[in-house]
């Protein structure tokens, strides 16, 4: 019976310590969540509204006419439609 009532003691104790540790920790955990959710979506806005101005460049253009095939070289297949 000792062992009952000592272990009882042992877990009401350790669930009022866990209780109020939250109370103090759990604000405080998920005010840093929303702070990262908030950043996250400030960089998301930014880069929308600031897209990186990286510009394309290029160096070489083929020439049309050589080495090329014609549209009206090739194979058209007809095909028909089944429902």
């Amino acid at each position: 019976m000792p062992e009952l009532l000592s272990f009882l003691i042992t877990a009401i104790l350790v669930l009022y310590i866990v209780r109020s540790l939250a109370r103090i920790f759990l604000p405080f955990l998920f005010q840093q969540v929303v702070n990262k959710a908030q950043q996250n979506a400030n960089q998301q806005r930014n880069y929308q509204n600031n897209p990186p101005s990286d510009k394309i460049k290029v160096d070489y253009i083929p020439e049309h006419g050589k080495n090329t095939v014609p549209d009206s070289v090739g194979e058209f297949v007809d095909y028909e439609e089944v429902k």
